[in-house]
């Protein structure tokens, strides 16, 4: 080949190849532009569906994160004396709180506050059980009463803490402590098992709640209706604006028929002595004094009591959680044979007028056990009257006995003993008045005589609690008229009298107790005062004493001393307050809680403690 034909031959093919070069790059730039067309024709479908098909979605996820709305909790009611004295007040905190779904890591976030506030690991648990068992958009409790380093801890910390707030609230207070423990009661932080059974729309905010006593009876008047406030925040979740406000709906305030100086006599009077002193208004049923001792301080439930001071008080063997006053039972003991007095006048068993030899024990016809008489040789001939006065035994041995099971449970049990009175709180008591059906029932057993005996002297199975023997002296006091005793005055609370065939037998009865405390044979002549007091002395059995043994109470352990009782009213013409007091392990009802009616009644009735002086006795039937 000449060098012509090679040169020709290489310009041909560099024609070629630059003609190739040009179809590829053609190619390329439309590739190149058909991905363009394509990246771009998706991303103007994805910006026409993000602002037109998820508009409203998306503005609504933008509103939330300018504008939110907190709950605003009410202001818990407050608890009055009758006089106006508060009882159970609100004062101003500031309290950490978590919301949960506003939380980034929770369970983080749970660790720092434990380390910063010093929260031990029980409160940090019950924390993570309402957390649990609530709604993530309510918030949570972390801490109350926080300290100026605290606060300003958690501020330092906020970016680190989404969902934690700091919020000023209102904490529960009970000024007068022990005083008003266990009637008035106290609130403490909503547990899981409040969350079961609480309406949660009504408690929003809300970090307290009642759990005994009047604030438990009272807990859907005392709380409230929570509000709400919109707000505008900025980026860091700190508010800038307040956008709209519906005010919270406080609870209602409660006035108790209580009286604070009369409820501080009654508490000092019961002194060392563990039990109960209720004094009732006869007239009305409004209970002016209510306390149990020993008792304990509220304040230390309301933000969740620690486990060594609930484990002093669990292990206290005074038990002072216990209330003595309504949930308590007792024997009654001799404070019953009044109203058995009754019992026998209305079944015809016994003439007012009669006299019965009461000797130095009651036996059964044809059964050799010995029921003795406290008093070692008996109290002779004796009528109702005297049989009330001296408190004997014998006297009221005999009537239970031909009365019967039956008929006593039928008259005590329509004289309220043995039910509940119906008082305006949540953990009254039954008492107990047997029966032959009730023993059958519970113990499979018939029913002996000797217990019947027993019986009519308030010993055996037979149970009341102390407000039910305030009740009971309420309507004796009243000759059969009836107020179902109150704490908080919202209804008609009057109930049907008790009615007798004749009259004439609370008179009859009522001198009896009348001669208590005013003749010189009376077993509480020792608190005779310058107006009358009408009343009747007790003592309630820990143990049996065997029959041949006898009771000696200076060999005995102080727990194995018989309970001291007494029931009275005054003034004995216009009865203005009814008392029942029992000290336990007290001994002697005369000696040891008669004196502490009369302190009580001596400051209800306005007299001063003075020398005794001694009453012109009242006649028979006047």
């Amino acid at each position: 080949m000449s060098i012509r034909d090679s040169f020709r031959d290489s310009q041909h093919d560099a024609l070629n190849d630059r003609s190739r070069g040009r179809r590829i790059f053609r190619r390329r730039v439309l590739l190149a532009a058909l991905i363009a067309v394509i990246v771009f024709s998706v991303l103007i479908w994805r910006a026409a569906f993000l602002q037109v098909d998820r508009h409203a979605h998306f503005s609504e996820l933008a509103e939330k994160n300018r504008i939110r709305t907190l709950v605003i909790p009410p202001e818990r009611g407050r608890i009055f004396d009758d006089d106006g004295r508060v009882v159970a007040g609100n004062t101003a905190t500031f309290q950490a709180q978590i919301t949960p779904e506003d939380a980034t890591d929770l369970k983080h976030e749970l660790v720092i506050l434990q380390e910063v506030l010093g929260l031990d690991d029980d409160t940090l648990h019950d924390l993570r059980e309402r957390i649990r068992f609530g709604r993530s958009f309510d918030p949570a409790l972390v801490k109350s009463d926080l300290t100026r380093y605290e606060m300003a801890k958690l501020a330092q910390l906020q970016p680190w803490l989404p969902g934690v707030d700091i919020v000023s609230s209102l904490k529960r207070t009970y000024p007068y402590g022990h005083l008003f423990a266990h009637v008035v009661g106290y609130v403490g932080r909503i547990n899981v098992a409040d969350l079961k059974r609480i309406n949660p729309d009504l408690y929003q905010g809300t970090q307290y709640i009642g759990k005994s006593g009047i604030e438990r009876q009272y807990e859907d008047v005392l709380h409230g209706t929570p509000g709400h406030k919109e707000v505008e925040v900025d980026a860091l979740g700190r508010v800038v604006k307040v956008l709209k406000i519906t005010p919270a709906v406080p609870g209602q305030d409660i006035h108790l028929s209580l009286d604070v100086p009369l409820q501080g006599i009654a508490a000092a009077a019961l002194g060392s002595y563990s039990g109960a002193l209720v004094a009732e208004d006869p007239r009305t049923g409004a209970i002016k004094a209510m306390v149990s001792r020993p008792s304990f301080d509220p304040n230390l439930f309301v933000d969740g009591i620690s486990r060594k001071n609930y484990q002093a008080l669990l292990n206290d063997p005074e038990r002072p959680l216990y209330d003595r006053a309504v949930t308590a039972t007792y024997p009654p003991g001799s404070t019953i044979k009044p109203v058995m007095g009754l019992a026998g006048l209305q079944y015809g068993l016994v003439d007012p007028n009669k006299k019965f030899f009461a000797g130095p024990y009651f036996q059964i016809p044809g059964d050799k056990h010995h029921y003795r008489d406290w008093k070692k040789w008996g109290h002779g001939w004796v009528n109702l009257d005297q049989a009330i006065t001296q408190s004997c035994d014998v006297y009221f041995y005999d009537l239970a006995y031909r009365m019967g099971i039956d008929r006593l449970h039928e008259f005590l049990t329509g004289f309220g003993l043995g039910e509940k009175t119906g008082i305006d709180l949540p953990s009254e008591s039954t008492g107990l008045v047997p029966s032959r059906a009730w023993k059958r029932k519970t113990k499979g057993q018939v029913w002996y005589p000797g217990e019947t005996v027993i019986a009519g002297i308030g010993q055996g199975y037979m149970l009341t609690t102390v407000l039910q023997l305030a009740q009971t002296v309420s309507i004796l006091a009243e000759s059969g008229k009836r107020q179902r005793p109150w704490l908080v005055k919202s209804h008609e609370l009057t109930e049907p009298p008790i009615k007798l065939k004749n009259p004439v037998f609370w008179q009859d009865v009522r001198h009896g107790m009348l001669d208590v405390v005013n003749s010189a044979h009376g077993t509480a002549r020792r608190i005779a005062a310058p107006y009358l007091i009408a009343g009747k002395t007790g003592t309630a059995q820990v143990f049996t004493v065997a029959q041949n043994a006898e009771y000696h109470a200076k060999d005995l352990a102080k727990k194995l001393h018989d309970h001291a009782v007494f029931i009275g009213f005054a003034p004995y013409g216009d009865p203005k307050i009814a008392v029942a007091v029992l000290a336990e392990h007290g001994g002697s009802g005369s000696g040891t809680t008669a004196p502490m009616a009369r302190r009580v009644m001596d400051y209800y009735l306005g007299y001063q403690p003075s020398k005794t002086v001694k009453p012109e006795f009242v006649q028979h039937g006047d």
